[in-house]
């Protein structure tokens, strides 16, 4: 997960130093650079969206010695679509992303169930934009497809 260095006010110290890295950038892909073999994220909100994206496309009980990491979304793909399923999905998402991810601030979640059978496609669109809370004027977003 990312670091944030609170004893510095503004920006963050990890994004004015290219030299800095923060984590694996994904897709995973072969650096060319001098951050090691994988390339890496050089700033905080890119290191962020990766870390949300992954959490939430994490199943619960993946994850060896942390069996609450995730979301158990695949479970909702053949459900009936109510607005119950609605509000649930988005209490597992932000019940998640507020205990694994404490400084991230959730402005907007929308989430879209597609469950047409003329493409035999059954998918869960999220998208979701936030903001760290030591820069809550920064909003940025991303978007998730299971």
């Amino acid at each position: 997960m990312a670091f944030i260095d609170t004893s510095i006010t503004g920006s963050f110290k990890d994004d004015r130093d290219q030299n800095v890295f923060i984590g694996i950038d994904l897709p995973f892909y072969r650096s060319l650079g001098s951050e090691g073999y994988f390339a890496s994220t050089t700033t905080t909100i890119s290191a962020v969206k990766n870390n949300i994206k992954n959490l939430i496309q994490t199943e619960k009980g993946e994850r060896l010695l942390q069996p609450d990491v995730g979301i158990n979304l695949k479970n909702y793909l053949f459900e009936q679509i109510t607005t119950d399923l609605y509000s649930k999905i988005e209490e597992d998402i932000l019940s998640t992303l507020n205990f694994w991810l404490p400084f991230v601030t959730i402005n907007k979640l929308d989430i879209n169930i597609d469950n047409s059978t003329l493409d035999d496609k059954n998918t869960i669109t999220i998208n979701i934009v936030f903001s760290l809370t030591q820069t809550p004027s920064i909003l940025e977003s991303i978007q998730i497809e299971i």
